[in-house]
């Protein structure tokens, strides 16, 4: 399954060095089935999204992957994807950028062609396509940008509720589509969003004291594929999300099935259960699932 990871930092911007990838040679002895592409979300002085990613096909650009990247952002997002099927391109590789919004999925559903008509409906674009309201949202073939582009549209006709945007767009998907599973993180400059839906992949929060359980630690995270540093945050607070716990720290909760964290600017956490807990079907993923991305 592809591996997410979300970070908020709190107030004011800190620097972190992630490495998404092990060196090329660990990755060939540990499996035969090799990640399709990396991605980092950052967000510049401004507020503006910055995506630095890259397809990964047969480890055809392992250096971007292996490289550690140093950057600085009150909230990041990295994403390992494991593609189905769909090809190894950029504009497959997550994370996506919308209305400033970052956005990784860990999932899949089916019947794109219903959710692009859905999409369509609403004034937005089908794959490739364009409309007056989505302007080309869905620029590739997965699965996953297609559900951004179905919050993106909620979250306008909410007047910028993204709360509101993915509880809609979430159980309109839960009562129309086949799911599978639809873990995502999504975050802007001051805001972290994440989903848990259904119970079929993990999803973990760390609401990590100044120091983590460590008292005056940076952080210091390691997981199968995301690895992260930060000395900024020895002794700051900060919200961590991830696949699966990355460290030592007793303070890793598996977030519930159907929960959605909002993690605020000043870190204050919110949760709640706005969705059906079990779609109306599931996929199995047994099925060819076009343009999916789990």
């Amino acid at each position: 399954m592809c591996r997410l990871f979300g970070l908020h930092a709190g107030a004011g911007p800190v620097r972190a060095t992630f490495w998404l990838l092990k060196a090329p040679d660990s990755l060939s002895e540990q499996s035969r089935r090799e990640p399709d592409g990396t991605g980092i979300g950052t967000f510049d002085a401004a507020g503006e999204p910055e995506i630095s990613k890259q397809p990964v096909a047969a480890f055809e650009d392992a250096a971007f992957a292996t490289s550690a990247r140093t950057l600085e952002s009150t909230t990041f997002t990295a994403h390992v994807r494991y593609a189905t099927t769909g090809a190894h391109t950029l504009e497959n590789t997550h994370p996506f950028a919308q209305d400033g919004r970052i956005f990784a999925h860990n999932g899949a559903f089916g019947e794109l062609d219903k959710i692009d008509a859905r999409i369509a409906a609403l004034g937005g674009a089908g794959r490739g396509g364009a409309g007056p309201e989505g302007a080309g949202l869905v620029l590739g073939q997965t699965d996953s940008e297609r559900l951004f582009a179905l919050i993106t549209l909620e979250t306008r006709r909410r007047g910028g509720d993204v709360a509101a945007g993915i509880t809609t767009a979430v159980g309109w998907i839960a009562a129309n589509l086949p799911v599978y599973s639809l873990n995502f993180i999504l975050t802007t400059a001051t805001e972290l969003w994440a989903l848990r839906y259904p119970e079929t992949h993990e999803l973990h929060v760390l609401d990590r004291a100044p120091g983590g359980h460590r008292e005056g630690a940076p952080l210091a995270v390691d997981s199968s594929r995301i690895k992260g540093h930060s000395h900024d945050l020895a002794g700051r607070r900060s919200v961590v999300i991830a696949t699966e716990p990355m460290d030592a720290d007793p303070g890793w909760r598996m977030m519930a099935p159907g929960e959605l964290l909002h993690v605020g600017p000043d870190l204050a956490l919110n949760c709640s259960v706005p969705v059906p807990q079990d779609p109306a079907r599931r996929l199995e993923l047994a099925e060819p699932v076009a343009g999916s991305s789990p």
